[in-house]
């Protein structure tokens, strides 16, 4: 590991004295890619240069017990070193998980799609809660969330809600979060106080760019109409809603939330170039050895994951057991309570494989 370490201290170095070069600046593509690789390293190499500092002040605070007679010097050079252990401890393990190999869409932003699923529309205004519980964590990251498009149920809420959530690594906090969830709760429409058990569907999709994803112009299928349901002045007047079909995988997106045909068509692109990368990426999972699929088939979208019980105001996460009563604190956007453990969890795993 430590071979590893000096050779990544040293590419830091290598990267900070090009960027130092003033004529870098005039190749703008390869002046970023530094950029990125110097952001990417920087949490590693402080780490290990604090790493090295405390394990030289072990080693001094040692010599001190073992050639100094003050007794009073002694006792704090053992006090010292007592909390250098501990630290260097943590540090040992803080360098271990940013050593880990890093998922390439972790700093990407994210289209997020929840669908109503088993329930009618207890399933639907449970999706906007969910939706809403989302964008409040967002608000809490800083982060910026811009619905897309979304359609009413019934009796309100939401059959479905896409949005682009943007921001400092938003995917590699929300990766987890793709699946099925479940709520159980009695419904405002309940007359006997019977909880009922309704679903949502929630997809997690990194922002691709359009050169990351090769389409034929010609295998598109973009058909205008005039917007439905809710909307502003000219929304509902106008064509302005716009249906994108992939033929060759029937993939259609539709996106009618804006006033301007230009924009909705910008959107639902943005949409249909996630999905199709999702799903090649899906199908290369399936693809994998069964040891592979062990460590990513977490995120499959047809995969109960999640169990939000009010009457008892607990969520249990079926991935990893895990079961916390601040059902309150979650819906009102603290999903680091659910977030946090997840990643703790995968992170483990990762660790034990590389040992296995």
């Amino acid at each position: 590991m430590f071979q590893k370490l000096d050779d990544v201290e040293a590419r830091f170095e290598s990267v900070n004295h090009q960027l130092q070069n003033p004529e870098i600046t005039q190749d703008q593509k390869k002046y970023r890619g530094l950029m990125k690789e110097v952001a990417d390293l920087q949490d590693v190499v402080a780490a290990y240069r604090r790493y090295k500092s405390v394990k030289t002040q072990i080693q001094d605070n040692r010599e001190i017990l073992e050639n100094e007679s003050d007794d009073e010097l002694r006792q704090l050079a053992k006090e010292d070193l007592a909390q250098l252990e501990k630290e260097r401890e943590s540090l040992e393990e803080q360098i271990k998980l940013l050593l880990l190999p890093k998922d390439p869409n972790d700093e990407k932003n994210i289209i997020l799609e929840i669908r109503g699923g088993a329930g009618g529309d207890e399933a639907a205004l449970f999706a906007q809660q969910l939706f809403t519980a989302y964008t409040h964590f967002a608000s809490t990251q800083s982060w910026r969330v811009e619905v897309m498009s979304a359609s009413e149920g019934n009796a309100g809420g939401f059959r479905e809600v896409i949005a682009s959530i943007s921001g400092d690594r938003v995917f590699s906090r929300l990766k987890f979060e793709s699946g099925v969830h479940r709520v159980q709760r009695v419904p405002k429409t309940e007359t006997q106080g019977r909880v009922h058990t309704s679903t949502v569907t929630v997809a997690v999709l990194p922002e691709v760019d359009e050169i990351d994803v090769q389409i034929n112009p010609n295998d598109l299928k973009i058909d205008v109409f005039r917007s439905q349901g809710s909307g502003g002045q000219s929304v509902n007047t106008t064509d302005s809603a716009v249906r994108v079909t992939h033929l060759p995988t029937n993939t259609v997106v539709i996106c009618q939330d804006e006033k301007s045909q230009i924009k909705n068509k910008s959107k639902a692109l943005k949409v249909l170039y996630a999905r199709l990368k999702a799903a090649e990426e899906e199908k290369a999972v399936k693809n994998a050895s069964e040891a592979r699929l062990a460590q990513i088939g977490t995120g499959d979208r047809s995969e109960r994951i999640r169990t939000y019980n009010y009457p008892q105001s607990r969520i249990t996460d079926h991935r990893i057991g895990l079961t916390i009563h601040q059902l309150d604190q979650v819906m009102g956007g603290a999903f680091e309570y659910v977030i946090d453990p997840l990643i703790a969890h995968f992170q483990a795993e990762q660790l034990k494989a590389q040992k296995d």
